[in-house]
């Protein structure tokens, strides 16, 4: 096929119309202007194409050229990914810098995987073998945590007919040729995938088991299981992208996609200095061998924010097809949706609700449903995940903008950030009257298998406990604490001793800055079995001021953060114990084992 070309007609900010290519097709990479800027084709109609331009658009002038490439937006996918800084459309940032300086030029083009770098590629298959699509072919190191599984496109297979030997190769040399009905197919390290097209796997598996993420409100209340979605709205301050940073250097899982898409560029700034100090906990390296970033701030052209949320899926896609547990943050989501609402509004479509295009839930629905457990395609049989967590920024924190609506929609947890919450310097800021958890009852066998089996009744005392405080609290404002009853001033101060010595959780470092399952599940059993002996003690006629008294109460708030760990919770809870019973023999009356009740249940 020759060159194609068309030339420029109108120019609507990083939206350009052109004509003069009769086969142009929807989704075709194309270069505009005379400096060749990267756009794609987002309509075709009989007169002209329409193009979205992922670099910035001043300057353009009517007939100048377009040049169709043929190709769809593609990812670059190999060993070279992680510890790396790329750009919406998968530039990378380091080494545009090296080439330009500091701030991205239009027109710059660098391969997203280095081309010189020398990998050591170990073979898994031998000649004469047949190999279908998934199917590994080699190993590489590709960084001290992450061993590269290569794999054949999952659109080939074939009779291997050579294989490299053991030894050190680029991302291009062939490292396997096939061969498939007479022809010649060479493998190399590197393929490419388009970024708007989900990559197949064989099976997708039930989501049963928790992403545990250090956080106790997340992963006791409000859990999100490997593979799973959520979202975390909230209004500006509330802590969205200091949360979804935690989660990304302290979560369970082997990689972390994160993708600042629209995000101010300090914050973006400030994660990159982190995390190159953060260690790994099971291994001591840095956490950004295993990670990816892909970074398009609020001030790069706003259509490569759109592609952005595409690019970082599918490369989370492939890592799962290895047979990893991949994690990818998408912060924030809101600007992904203005991004394509700017779009739509360029190419003249339809608003509906605040000017979106009508087509916003689809759009979030396609990338929320592209996370998953799945069994992967090929042999050796491999397990991955990719879990989805979205932040949401409605405008003055209203959650029924149509952004969080239809992300509800799509998601099976949601951490609802409080703006009061945070203004009282509670952190995380999670609401837990307004979040929810689809996956809690699913998850919770996990946690009964291998933490406590009693953990789920615990968990639902709590939530109800906390549920119940909220209304009490409410009468209290009007008539004062100390004209309720005992039993309900019980309950507020066993909903205060939840609240800071479990739900808050502010530390930057040191022990509780991830929190392990068991640590988690005594100090919710020290909490409620607190609560039930001392309802019982004021059943039987016991002050609740005598109760308030313990010097016990306080040390229930702070010894999350003692150096000792579980080691400090469970003697603090034998102590606590001890105190109840000390005030029972006072009073003459016996403690029996069963579960006080929540007045007003």
């Amino acid at each position: 096929m020759g060159e194609r070309k068309g030339f420029i007609v109108r120019i609507s900010g990083p939206v350009v119309f052109a004509k003069g290519v009769e086969d142009i097709k929807l989704g075709e990479v194309v270069y505009v202007g005379e400096e060749g800027l990267l756009g794609e084709v987002v309509r075709v109609s009989r007169d002209y194409f329409a193009i979205q331009v992922y670099e910035d658009t001043s300057g353009l002038r009517p007939k100048e050229p377009v040049t169709a490439t043929g190709k769809l937006l593609v990812a670059e996918l190999g060993p070279g990914l992680l510890g790396r800084v790329f750009d919406g459309v998968q530039r990378p940032l380091e080494d545009i810098a090296a080439l330009v300086g500091p701030f991205v030029r239009r027109g710059v083009k660098v391969p997203s995987l280095p081309r010189n770098k020398r990998w050591h590629f170990k073979p898994t298959v031998s000649r004469g073998e047949k190999l279908g699509p998934g199917d590994v072919i080699g190993v590489v190191q590709e960084t001290p945590l992450i061993e590269h599984r290569v794999m054949v496109p999952p659109n080939l297979s074939g009779t291997v007919k050579e294989v490299a030997p053991e030894g050190d190769y680029t991302v291009e040399e062939p490292v396997v040729v096939l061969e498939s009905n007479g022809t010649e197919i060479p493998l190399c390290m590197k393929q490419e995938w388009p970024v708007r097209q989900p990559r197949p796997y064989r099976e997708r598996l039930p989501s049963d088991v928790p992403l545990l993420v250090g956080q106790r409100v997340l992963d006791t209340f409000f859990p999100v299981a490997k593979g799973g979605a959520g979202a975390i709205p909230g209004g500006f301050g509330t802590g969205k992208t200091v949360t979804l940073h935690k989660i990304s250097m302290y979560s369970l899982s082997q990689i972390v996609v994160y993708i600042g898409c629209g995000e101010r560029g300090n914050e973006i700034a400030e994660m990159l200095k982190e995390f190159p100090a953060l260690k790994d906990p099971k291994t001591g390296r840095p956490i950004i061998e295993r990670s990816i970033v892909i970074a398009n701030t609020s001030n790069m052209p706003v259509s490569a924010r759109e592609a952005s949320i595409y690019m970082g899926i599918t490369i989370a896609e492939y890592y799962r097809d290895q047979g990893y547990d991949v994690t990818l943050i998408a912060d924030s989501t809101s600007r992904w949706a203005e991004a394509v609402r700017e779009i739509a509004g360029r190419l003249g479509e339809l608003p509906v609700e605040r000017g979106y295009p009508a087509y916003l839930p689809d759009k979030i629905a396609e990338f929320y449903e592209r996370g998953g457990r799945v069994k992967a395609l090929g042999r050796p049989e491999r397990e991955g995940s990719v879990t989805v967590l979205g932040a949401v920024s409605p405008p003055g924190g209203d959650f029924n903008e149509p952004v969080t609506i239809h992300t509800l929609r799509f998601v099976g947890t949601m951490w609802a950030l409080d703006t009061d919450l945070a203004y009282r310097r509670h952190f995380p800021a999670v609401n837990w009257l307004r979040s929810f958890s689809q996956y809690a009852d699913i998850v919770e066998r996990w946690w009964v298998r291998n933490v406590a089996p009693d953990f789920p009744q615990y968990r639902r005392k709590a939530l109800r406990l906390l549920t119940v405080a909220s209304e009490i609290e409410a009468i209290a404002s009007v008539v004062g604490e100390s004209a309720l009853p005992d039993d309900q001033r019980l309950i507020l101060l066993a909903s205060e001793i939840i609240k800071e010595g479990f739900l808050r959780q502010t530390a930057l470092e040191g022990e509780d800055v991830f929190c392990k399952p068991e640590k988690q599940y005594w100090l919710l059993k020290m909490m409620i079995d607190f609560y039930d002996k001392a309802y019982e003690l004021i059943k039987k006629r016991v002050s609740v001021e005598e109760i308030m008294r313990l010097p016990e109460i306080y040390e229930m708030m702070q010894v999350k953060e003692d150096e000792r760990g579980l080691e400090a919770v469970k003697e603090l809870y034998g102590r606590v114990m001890a105190r109840l019973e000390e005030i029972a023999k006072r009073h003459g009356v016996t403690l029996e084992s069963k579960a006080g009740v929540i007045a007003g249940a």
